[in-house]
């Protein structure tokens, strides 16, 4: 009789941080450069964008939670720089910044939307002056070279046609949609608009996979970035319907590219899947060789949060983004980024970077019930402060909230 290996949780927790970066040691890496974040990017599939900016932006964030401390040209360079773009934005789990090399996976979308628009945007294009906005704004950018909204200002229209900015910004998304327009820069954060043909590298494969193909790729994809996840995770990486997903992750299973193993989680033993690829990787980290090590903080649009329900499941810690809730409502804060101590989350903290003083204020911090406030604990936390801190050019700390007290008592004496 064939006896069936349980995973145990430290496991698990430590070989789906490790297959997301996040398990080295702070200081342990050479400083980052070009490549280096590249291949972090590419790594994880995609980095999430978001306007939000109560610190640095989220894409920012999620390098320097695997990184440090780094210039953040870098990550610009990647995406804006024509010598050395190699990523883009485009839509994978939400709006994201993803490697070149996968634009052929947002082909089929762009060809469904072009096929079969939305009815909204076929309503709004039998206004004979919106199909002549769509064709002016095209027209311009071929001419002119990458636009931005705020260059369609009133009165600078076709002839006859009615005008304002409105109409500019739903030909540009939907031409963007389409696959005709990529973003070429982005100006205090508005995104700037040029032809697909004039950005898109040579070198990238532009043949167009199926649908299908691509959703399997994208399971595939989500299932080694995540390493180690519940059934359903996998089609969460991407915001894959589980109704669309259930039957590919039948069939992958099935073909033996994914495999069902056992797990103890904090919800008794489970089924988990693994990629036939990381099944290695899973049993290092059961021996113990894979150890995670690193302290530092995750925005709420970390990659690792794209695992719905695994937070709970291996850590008992529920992620929450509190920006869209009355905040009388509110329990951790506007924009509260979780602590991770090894192998641990083990708290959050609400910052907001006042960039005209230099002051990085923490409105509230709150460890988790049951972890104590010891001096390791402490230690490892303003080490990865005194690293946030040098990231966003920040003089001065304040820490106006701690839960319990003396955690924030510590680490101002540590800081």
């Amino acid at each position: 009789m064939k006896i069936m290996t349980i995973y145990p949780l430290a496991a698990l927790r430590a070989f789906a941080l490790h297959s997301l970066k996040l398990d080295t040691p702070n200081g342990s890496e050479p400083p980052a450069s070009l490549d280096s974040v590249y291949e972090t990017i590419d790594h994880l599939g995609a980095v999430q964008i978001d306007t939000l900016q109560m610190v640095a932006r989220a894409h920012y964030l999620t390098i320097w939670s695997r990184h440090g401390d780094y210039d953040r040209s870098l990550f610009d360079r990647l995406a804006f720089d024509p010598p050395e773009r190699r990523i883009f934005e485009g839509w994978q789990h939400a709006a994201c910044y993803i490697p070149a090399h996968e634009y052929r996976y947002q082909m089929p979308q762009q060809r469904s939307l072009r096929e079969s628009p939305s009815n909204w945007y076929t309503r709004w294009l039998n206004d004979i002056h919106h199909k002549e906005t769509v064709d002016f704004v095209r027209e311009r950018i071929q001419r002119e070279g990458a636009l931005r909204v705020s260059d369609f200002e009133r009165g600078d229209h076709p002839p006859g046609a009615w005008w304002n900015w409105r109409p500019a910004k739903v030909a540009l998304e939907y031409l963007f949609a389409f696959g005709d327009l990529m973003i070429a820069n982005r100006v205090k954060f508005q995104r700037a608009y040029d032809l697909t043909e004039r950005l898109l590298p040579a070198w990238v494969d532009k043949s167009e996979p199926t649908a299908e193909e691509r959703d399997r790729f994208w399971l595939e994809r989500g299932a080694k970035a995540l390493g180690i996840s519940l059934p359903r995770n996998p089609a969460d990486y991407t915001w894959m319907k589980l109704t669309k997903a259930r039957p590919l992750l039948a069939d992958l299973l099935r073909n033996g590219i994914l495999r069902e193993v056992q797990g103890e989680t904090l919800a008794g033993v489970q089924t988990l899947l693994v990629h036939r690829d990381q099944v290695e990787g899973l049993e290092r980290a059961a021996s113990g060789e894979i150890r995670p090590q690193r302290t530092t903080f995750l925005n709420p649009f970390d990659n690792l949060w794209w695992a719905q329900g695994r937070d709970e499941a291996f850590w008992g810690f529920r992620q929450r983004l509190e920006a869209y809730t009355p905040a009388p409502k509110r329990i951790y804060g506007y924009f509260s980024l979780p602590i991770l101590h090894k192998d641990r989350l083990v708290g959050r903290f609400d910052p907001k970077m006042e960039r005209k003083t230099g002051l990085l204020r923490l409105k509230a911090m709150h460890l988790e019930p049951g972890v104590a406030p010891d001096d390791e604990l402490t230690a490892d936390v303003a080490t990865a402060m005194r690293d946030f801190l040098q990231f966003h050019e920040a003089k001065n700390l304040v820490i106006e909230a701690s839960n319990p007290p003396e955690f924030g008592e510590k680490l101002a004496r540590a800081l």
